[in-house]
């Protein structure tokens, strides 16, 4: 395991340093440099920026004339609001359609799953949100349109995390703001986890249709064990590696998706601040905000890959 944890923290090391190499190469093509370097050569100045970014010091906004990094860390609760609960749904409906598919193998409702995640796959997320907001929104009324709390609700922001908030707030209505934040969080989450959903829900099924083939799980239906014991306590765990690696590699598609998303439901989190500060040149927020969300998505992927070791014993055999 130790091994194990060594090759990880390596390749996060490696993965951060690409990272820097990159964001400092954007920062490069400004006109007016955003940091003050003192060396007159490349080499030298990487190593200065990697000495500001250490510092906490991101640069300063040419728009709002802020402190990069604390505009990130106001604007990345909603962000992670938001993935979070993408990334609960993607998993929750995908695992639960993917082990449904593979229990009806061959059967009608089988087929229309699997065609039904190839269509969700299939849909940009700009114009499956738009759609989602006609319907719901515009057409039933059963959805905010946008935003992440009705104005009548005077919540203060505490820990940024609005659903964290309303429930620690002062106010008789906390509840009430509780519920009302929920109901703003649902239509865009759901935009978000729709491709990640169908992705995994693929991926569960196929995992699962080559386990159910192996000979253990034959002498267990041989000795009368119940088909759903046999699904989850037998087959998931061992069809579970590939679906955390396919989960991995959806953070990097839902941080994607988050911009477009923030932007169509006017969603104040890092996408919606990034695409503002892309519309407007602003190289600081740029660069710090790419540098930021590439960073969340590799300690990530380490944690999926810590998991998956955990899970898996051979995974933590010396090579």
């Amino acid at each position: 395991m130790a091994k194990a944890l060594f090759k990880q923290l390596m390749t996060l090391l490696v993965s951060l340093l690409g990272l820097t190499v990159l964001t400092f190469a954007l920062s490069q093509q400004t006109s007016t440099p955003l940091h003050p370097y003192q060396s007159s050569n490349l080499f030298g100045q990487y190593f200065e920026y990697i000495g500001y970014l250490l510092q906490g010091e991101w640069g300063v906004s040419s728009i709002h004339k802020r402190d990069v990094l604390s505009d990130f860390l106001h604007h990345f609760p909603a962000t992670i609001e938001l993935i979070s609960f993408a990334i609960l749904f993607a998993l929750l409906f995908g695992l639960g359609l993917g082990i449904w598919a593979a229990s009806k193998r061959g059967k009608w409702i089988d087929q229309f799953l699997m065609t039904t995640t190839l269509v969700g796959y299939s849909m940009p997320i700009f114009w499956w949100g738009m759609l989602l907001v006609l319907l719901f929104s515009l057409t039933l009324g059963w959805t905010p349109v946008a935003g992440r709390i009705d104005y009548i609700y005077d919540i203060q922001p505490v820990t940024g995390f609005m659903l964290i908030d309303t429930l620690i707030t002062q106010h008789s209505y906390g509840m009430s703001a509780f519920a009302n934040a929920l109901h703003h969080l649902l239509l865009p989450a759901i935009t978000l986890s729709t491709i990640p959903m169908a992705i995994i829900a693929r991926m569960t099924r196929s995992s699962l249709l080559s386990v159910l083939k192996a000979e253990y799980i034959r002498t267990a239906r041989s000795k009368g064990l119940n088909w759903q014991r046999i699904i989850w306590i037998h087959a998931l765990r061992n069809a579970f590696q590939p679906i955390l690696t396919i989960s991995g590699v959806q953070i990097s598609i839902i941080m994607t998706g988050v911009i477009l998303t923030e932007y169509i439901f006017a969603w104040p989190g890092v996408g919606k601040w990034l695409l503002e500060a892309v519309s407007r040149r602003d190289y600081a927020s740029i660069q710090g905000g790419v540098l930021a969300l590439s960073f969340f998505v590799v300690i990530f992927n380490l944690g999926l890959d810590l998991l998956a070791s955990y899970i898996n014993p051979r995974l933590r055999r010396p090579s």
